[in-house]
């Protein structure tokens, strides 16, 4: 409780600066989903609140991603009804909540920290590059569309950048430039910086609409218009409000279809959201761990009740637990804080909240984006040598040109390969010393011995010399795979008695089954 209570004005400020970045992604993600507005609005409020508070992560943030964008889309028109793939979504959280108490979870453990650092970095990369034709007024592909092939337009993400230059809006300009600058100086300028009280991402969105306005008043042309704005659906009633929910269609339950589509949604969520929690962990200045199981029985709660009331699916967000650490957040409150926040947004001022122009928001994520993907980050990468580069820089480009998971898969398989190349080579240290009675050559086997490491042993003593002695020491190791166990036996009975060499065998325990004693051979 003390540490909620010693960062609890700091996290509310983290809170809000995240609601103004998830804001446009809730409605971009919604809609580039081929879903209602309003369910993207209903998932960041759960996201927010709910598992906000069921979570273990102080510092994850959940909400719609983006990553589930083609999932739903192919699921709503699959499946026939917006009201059945609710139903699809309330089996996924379901699922989830399972795999949390069955301690799936834990397959995070696993995961190397070059691969996340990454997709951290991939991450930041293409919101860059997402953003930079927001931030120059060009808003024609969906806020929260992150996948390479946009598909509002077809083209690719590079292709987008390019495009938008000849779209270009001189008003949205001069607001993302005047918005970076203060954001800019908030963070760097002494007087600035102090002024904890007022978030730097809010001055610059309050900035950015006073700007607008006066555009506005003063009839000039670089005046944004609203297909430049916030679109946050306003409700002319009550009614129409409590008319944005929706159903699941329980009728539907027996339907192949959707039971598929649930375990879908459920197995890509939960994947998503450990790969955010892992890099959250890394992000953290506070050095936390995260249970991850428990993680995922708060993420089967919110997706259960997002499901039931017409909601999209939600995970853990990178972008948005990014937004929160960047800002200060140290707590859960912050989570909680933003989904409070897009709720107070909906009932009591959406009129107001469309007014923000893209631009702003476009310049706060852009150097969320930077912070992710600075040089500085690839510079140290590249000095923890090329085993932990290479993975690296191979997540980096696989995440930026296809997606998060086959990214993330892709790195994967590349940091395995180079494990794989590393174990090999530290399975033993190989000595050779000359002795007047001849050579000897000096094997110390390393604290675990696999069956990886097989290939590369039995190399080695192939290649021992006639008439030599071998000393295989294993007095360092805690573990010897069995198959590494029967190539040592097999060369006491018969490689060493064919080259007439002498093995001495030191350190072995008992449980190997093999005598710690010198193995004389004659011809």
């Amino acid at each position: 409780m003390k540490l909620y209570s010693q960062y609890f004005k700091t996290d509310i400020l983290s809170g809000l600066v995240v609601f103004l970045v998830a804001l446009p992604l809730c409605l971009g993600i919604a809609l580039a989903s081929g879903a209602p507005l309003f369910s993207g609005i209903i998932s960041g409020v759960i996201g927010g609140i709910v598992v906000g508070l069921l979570s273990n992560s102080q510092l994850s943030v959940s909400g719609p991603a983006a990553g589930l964008t083609a999932i739903i889309l192919a699921a709503i028109t699959g499946l026939g009804s917006y009201e059945a793939f609710l139903l699809a979504v309330v089996i996924a959280g379901a699922i989830q909540i399972i795999l949390g108490f069955a301690k799936a979870g834990t397959i995070s453990n696993y995961l190397p920290s070059n691969v996340i650092e990454g997709m951290l970095t991939a991450i930041g990369v293409i919101i860059i590059m997402k953003q930079l034709p927001h931030a120059i007024g060009y808003d024609v592909d969906n806020e929260g569309d992150f996948f390479f092939i946009e598909k509002a337009t077809g083209h690719n993400t590079f292709s987008a950048v390019i495009d938008a230059i000849n779209y270009s809006h001189v008003g949205a300009i001069i607001i993302t430039v005047i918005s970076m600058g203060i954001l800019i100086a908030w963070n760097n300028v002494k007087v600035l910086r102090n002024l904890k009280t007022v978030p730097g991402a809010l001055v610059a969105v309050v900035t950015g609409v006073i700007i607008n306005e006066v555009f506005n008043a003063t009839g000039s042309n670089l005046a944004i218009g609203a297909e430049h704005l916030v679109k946050l659906p306003v409700p002319a009633s009550f009614n129409d409000f409590f008319g944005q929910f929706s159903l699941p269609d329980f009728s539907k339950i027996a339907n192949v279809n959707v039971w598929i589509t649930g375990v879908t949604i459920a197995a890509v969520a939960s994947i998503e959201t450990l790969l955010c929690i892992e890099a959250a962990d890394k992000m953290d200045p506070l050095k936390r761990f995260t249970n991850t199981n428990t993680e995922l029985k708060a993420q089967g709660v919110g997706n259960m009740l997002s499901g039931l009331i017409g909601g999209i699916p939600m995970t853990s967000v990178i972008v948005r637990t990014s937004a929160n650490i960047n800002s200060g957040g140290k707590t859960k409150v912050s989570a909680v804080a933003h989904g409070v926040f897009l709720l107070i947004a909906v009932l009591a001022m959406p009129v107001m909240l469309n007014k923000i122009p893209l631009a702003c928001l476009a310049a706060i994520l852009i150097l969320i984006g930077y912070k992710l993907a600075s040089p500085a980050v690839f510079k140290h990468m590249w000095q923890n040598g090329k085993y932990q580069f290479v993975p690296f820089i191979a997540t980096v480009v696989a995440v930026v040109f296809t997606d998060l998971l086959k990214g993330v898969g892709v790195g994967l398989v590349v940091s395995v390969f180079y494990i794989l190349k590393a174990n090999m080579k530290v399975a033993y240290f190989f000595k050779k010393e000359k002795h007047q009675q001849g050579e000897t050559v000096h094997i110390d086997l390393a604290q675990e011995v696999s069956f990886l490491n097989k290939a590369a042993i039995k190399q080695t003593l192939m290649h021992l010399p006639e008439n030599s002695k071998v000393v295989i020491n294993a007095a360092d190791s805690v573990y010897i795979d069995h198959d590494v166990i029967q190539l040592i036996q097999d060369f006491l009975k018969i490689g060493s008695k064919d080259k007439n060499i002498q093995v001495t065998l030191t350190g072995f325990k008992d449980g190997y089954q093999i005598e710690n004693s010198t193995h004389v051979t004659s011809n």
